[in-house]
């Protein structure tokens, strides 16, 4: 198989996120992160309701563990779907708990911040992907899309608003875009 050559023209790698916003600071995120290939690797839903496999009790297991890792984080509502990920992560001001306060920084491709968003997505995606190859005994395999999805939440009514997608997430699957069997029925 020839190795794919990176053309200029034709690979562009676009940022997702939004422009000069400081991703690091106090606020809630939703994210929602894709398996490789929209694999159905952690389970399956049966009668509206996530049954989950070993690697979706790893996803769980790290999504828990991700504030001993990041103090600086709470976790909000979450649901581990059979092929995707869907979490609200709140960074919280808290420096009253060992921890320096920085000034605020924006984090830019290839330069980590710590506490930001992409680092604590980029640690929990890497924790997941370790345990799974371990389960599976595929050490090196991709478990996740390169990218993820992130929303900022700037109100009250938008957090209800995710809150209840991600609840109901499970009783939706049959008509989820990311059920697979609805993307090979259309």
């Amino acid at each position: 198989m020839d190795e794919m050559k990176y053309n200029p023209e034709g690979h562009h790698r676009r940022s997702i996120r939004l422009p000069g916003y400081d991703y690091s600071q106090s606020g809630a995120y939703f994210v929602t992160l894709c398996t490789q290939n929209r694999a159905c690797l952690f389970g399956e839903i049966r009668n509206g309701k996530m049954e989950w496999n070993d690697a979706g009790k790893r996803v769980q297991q790290c999504w828990i563990e991700s504030p001993y890792h990041f103090i600086n984080i709470e976790l909000d509502e979450w649901m581990v779907m059979p092929n995707h990920f869907h979490g609200i992560v709140l960074i919280t001001d808290d420096c009253g708990r060992g921890t320096a306060c920085r000034a605020p920084t924006v984090e830019r491709f290839g330069k980590p911040v710590a506490g930001s968003l992409p680092t604590i997505i980029r640690s929990f995606k890497s924790a997941v992907t370790r345990q799974i190859n371990q389960l599976r005994n595929t050490p090196n395999m991709p478990v996740w899309q390169r990218n993820y999805y992130e929303h900022v939440i700037r109100n009250d009514e938008s957090l209800h608003r995710i809150q209840e997608y991600i609840r109901n997430n499970p009783l939706q699957w049959e008509t989820d875009h990311e059920n697979p069997s609805i993307r090979t029925a259309k």
